[in-house]
């Protein structure tokens, strides 16, 4: 009769490398957490400037877009727990707020639902990474400014990195803007991609 201990104790330390293995590729994932300006607004994903980065890392370490158009940081704080729980992410880019800001709504709300986000993407022991996003100059100099002290505020108070907003350099080009003004065209995508590469690459890659 088989003896299934003994199978048990010489398969055991291979079942282990195999689990470990499998954890440290599933680990290794940065997690884009956005809206339209990530999503690839009337683009096709694959297009994005996400996709485009995942392309460039050769998926070292992979990049997963979860980003939505139109969202909130409190809609974007909704779908965490979900894209968490099916990625397992080693890292988590937050770019939201810019919908937020577009709205309205009342900084120190905006502050709270991102709070709440990076405090929601440590306990899933993953880094958060988050971007600071600027409004336009028309919404007002007042709101401008209690808007854009939200992400050095809480890069500071949670000592994250604050990742440099792209969009800043794409509006100075008018043929990398599609005609609402708002979002970056297909033709700005590869440019994002560089940049992010740029500011990305030294957070999450350690060779």
């Amino acid at each position: 009769m088989m003896n299934f201990n003994n199978v048990f104790r010489w398969h055991y330390p291979f079942l282990l490398l195999l689990l470990l293995l499998t954890r440290v590729a599933s680990a290794e994932t940065l997690l884009v957490l956005g809206d339209s300006l990530s999503a690839g607004y009337r683009m096709s994903a694959s297009q994005a400037w996400p996709a485009l980065l995942d392309k460039k890392w050769q998926q070292q370490p992979k990049v997963v877009n979860g980003s939505i158009s139109g969202d909130t940081a409190a809609q974007g704080l909704a779908r965490l727990p979900a894209l968490l729980q099916q990625h397992h992410p080693r890292w988590v880019l937050i770019e939201l707020g810019g919908n937020d800001g577009l709205r309205g709504f009342p900084p120190q709300n905006i502050e709270q639902d991102l709070s709440k986000i990076i405090t929601s993407v440590q306990a899933a022991n993953a880094q958060p990474l988050l971007m600071q996003i600027r409004l336009p100059a028309n919404y007002g100099r007042r709101y401008n400014e209690a808007f854009n002290t939200i992400y050095s505020k809480l890069a500071r108070q949670y000592n994250i990195p604050l990742v440099p907003f792209f969009m800043e350099q794409v509006y100075l080009k008018p043929q990398w803007m599609q005609q609402d003004g708002i979002h970056p065209a297909p033709d700005a995508q590869a440019f994002i991609t560089d940049l992010m590469d740029k500011e990305l690459a030294p957070l999450v890659k350690h060779e």
